[in-house]
């Protein structure tokens, strides 16, 4: 078995490990540093139950190589919590029963702050359409929907008041 040396931030920490070059960043994430918030799915690229943000973008880890994040910083589902940084997207999710079974909650979450970082106040479209690489079986994406509308516009507000 070969493997290939790789440094990358992980959550605020740089780390570095030897990987296959086969080795999905999923399975490096869940495997290797037992970040299991990364589900994995379909490892196709399709439930978008594997995604998270790689240098501030969304990406499907499990069609990511390990080795192509050399020297990225890759935030999971629990940096992102950890951070507090999802943590309005939490609450929301939760008051609005928008979690189910909880598999594609992760991604969910991670999908929904790349969308709220790229655009302050989405519309319902806009979130569906960000929403399209994730699958849920479970909530009919109607209160996840609502749940990240209510965080858009609650930051909305306040970004308004005056200090």
């Amino acid at each position: 078995m070969t493997t290939v040396p790789v440094t990358l931030t992980v959550n605020g920490e740089t780390l570095t490990r030897a990987v296959e070059p086969r080795e999905t960043l999923a399975d490096f994430l869940r495997r290797d540093l037992g970040l299991t918030g990364t589900h994995t799915g379909c490892e196709m690229g399709v439930c978008g139950a594997c995604l998270v943000m790689l240098d501030g973008v969304p990406v499907h880890a499990c069609l990511t190589f390990a080795v192509q994040a050399g020297g990225a910083r890759v935030e999971t589902v629990e940096g992102l919590s950890e951070s507090a940084a999802i943590a309005e997207l939490q609450r929301a999710f939760h008051e609005r029963n928008a979690l189910q079974c909880g598999f594609c909650t992760p991604g969910m979450l991670v999908t929904a702050h790349g969308l709220l970082q790229r655009a302050s106040l989405p519309s319902r479209e806009e979130i569906r359409d960000a929403l399209s690489g994730n699958y849920c079986r479970c909530t009919g994406y109607e209160a996840i929907v609502d749940a990240i509308e209510q965080v858009a516009r609650s930051r909305a507000v306040a970004e308004e008041e005056p200090a």
